[in-house]
């Protein structure tokens, strides 16, 4: 490897990780703006967990489960990806996207695009008791994840083609 190749190596690891914050903080600004984000008061046919409820209309009948006043509501119901629950729940976030960047760009700029697997895989697993208890952190967590993602992947993707 040469210092241009070095040179652009080392340019797409800045720009995968360091540019992608503000692409992925756009993208889940414009998803919290959409008419499917998430709210504090379930969507109406849902519980508080998004279980579906009786629908007289339909001619349906309720699922056997608990009634809605025994199951959690406060961090249930979801606030949607820029909500203060889902960020909160989330802390940490920022850097685990930066180091999530690196890892991707690099991975796929050595050639070993299972290392991408690899981290979506720990990542999911780290986050899975949070993501479980609040729909808007798993909103969060899956548009930041995936907006992340194909940009670093086409950064390194990018890089891999001017090195050829």
């Amino acid at each position: 490897m040469d210092g241009v190749d070095a040179l652009v190596v080392a340019l797409a690891l800045v720009v995968a990780a360091g540019a992608g914050w503000p692409v992925v903080a756009g993208v889940l600004r414009l998803a919290s703006r959409s008419g499917d984000a998430g709210s504090a008061e379930p969507a109406p046919g849902t519980s508080a967990v998004g279980e579906h409820t009786a629908d007289p209309a339909a001619g349906t009948a309720a699922p056997d489960v608990a009634p809605a006043a025994a199951q959690p509501r406060a961090e249930a119901s979801s606030d949607g990806p820029e909500g203060p629950r889902a960020m909160a729940v989330l802390r940490g976030g920022t850097w685990i996207g930066i180091l999530e960047r690196l890892a991707v760009a690099g991975s796929v700029l050595l050639g070993v695009p299972e290392g991408v697997a690899v981290v979506v895989a720990v990542k999911g697993l780290g986050r899975y008791p949070e993501l479980r208890e609040n729909p808007g952190a798993s909103e969060r967590f899956v548009i930041g994840t995936l907006a992340s993602l194909v940009w670093s992947v086409a950064v390194a993707a990018a890089a891999r083609a001017l090195l050829s």
